[in-house]
């Protein structure tokens, strides 16, 4: 336990000193876990590890070439779109919610008013100063140019090593393992498998296919921004409930921005994210995800709100990992505790009850 506990304290001093450079190894080692199957699929057609990866790795950053160069200028005029329908926003949030300030003028006295009307300047200013923190961070820890270098760069290197020797690392690994823990070990990190697979590849899955659609239907419904909204709702849908929660809330401000008093079309946006999220709960998260993962919605939230705090963009990419192992972990302890005879009181767990 001891040697564990010190491992995981050193992983997370390492974490925290080296977070700005190991974006890219992350993102290798993600990709490298996810094609796996696929890699392993192409050998037993009788290609070799180097070029089954090859194939793999190619074709992806081909495909994810061929969407930017495709989406990219869209998104540019969406991105202008949607700056320009803030003022608009704005003007509407004014026109709904002038009557509730006035009522309240009305209903309290003026100092109350005036002391309402600083602490809502002073919290303005507070989280005004947090998002442009969070931007900052996010730009020095992720998107600087450099790192942005680093990261085009190193990721296909990362992954493509890491894809072809997955299979010898993994051995290489077991063979380290204590003999005489080697099974319970395995069989841990068969379970932390399953759930990782059965999350976060059917999560991807379950996120393409929503950015698609809110994509497509709020593009249809007419919404200038509905592109731009679209993808950003479904790549937030890997966070349970506030994901969607926030797609809906921009996607229908924008809508209100833009399309003002034409109430059917703002139905229309929000009838696109019920039948979205309609979609995701009972065929697209049951059939890709499915409910054996084992991981809590709040334990997810709380992991990724956690990384990100503690380790900026690369805290939130291993956070679902991390999670998954803990989650596991957590279980197999409880399982042993309820097995101990610190449980049982010193008698044997097979007395049954008394």
């Amino acid at each position: 336990m001891i040697i564990w506990v010190l491992a995981l304290v050193g992983a997370g001093i390492i974490l925290h000193l080296l977070n700005n450079v190991l974006l890219p190894f992350v993102i290798g080692i993600t990709l490298a876990y996810f094609f796996d199957p696929t890699a392993d699929r192409l050998q037993r057609l009788g290609l070799s590890r180097s070029i089954a990866t090859t194939i793999i790795l190619l074709g992806f950053f081909l495909a994810v070439t061929g969407i930017v160069v495709l989406i990219f200028p869209a998104l540019q005029k969406q991105i202008s779109a949607a700056i320009k329908l803030l003022p608009a926003l704005i003007d509407q949030l004014q026109m709904l919610l002038g009557p509730l300030f006035e009522q309240l003028r009305a209903d309290f006295s003026a100092d109350a008013v005036s002391n309402l009307k600083e602490a809502a300047g002073n919290y303005a200013g507070t989280v005004f100063k947090w998002l442009s923190g969070v931007i900052a961070n996010i730009w020095s820890g992720g998107l600087a140019i450099l790192n942005l270098l680093s990261l085009i760069l190193i990721t296909p290197l990362v992954a493509f090593y890491l894809l072809r020797d997955w299979d010898e690392i993994v051995e290489k690994v077991d063979s380290w393992l204590p003999r005489q823990s080697a099974d319970t070990i395995r069989e841990q990190v068969k379970k932390i498998d399953r759930t990782l697979a059965g999350f976060v590849r059917g999560q991807a899955s379950v996120c393409l296919v929503l950015a698609v659609f809110y994509a497509v239907g709020l593009s249809l419904v007419g919404l200038k921004a509905g592109l731009l909204i679209g993808i950003a709702s479904g790549i937030l849908a890997v966070i349970p409930y506030i994901g969607a929660a926030v797609g809906l809330i921009i996607g229908v401000g924008m809508a209100i921005a833009q399309f003002q008093h034409e109430w059917v079309s703002i139905v229309l946006v929000i009838g696109v994210f019920i039948v979205g999220q309609t979609l995701e709960s009972y065929f697209l998260t049951p059939k890709l995800v499915g409910g054996q993962v084992g991981l809590s919605p709040i334990w997810i939230i709380f992991a990724m709100l956690a990384g990100g705090a503690l380790f900026g963009l690369t805290g939130v990419l291993i956070a679902l990992p991390v999670a998954a192992v803990s989650g596991v972990l957590i279980r197999f302890g409880l399982e042993q505790y309820l097995e101990s005879e610190l449980y049982h009181g010193g008698e044997d767990s097979s007395s049954g009850d008394k």
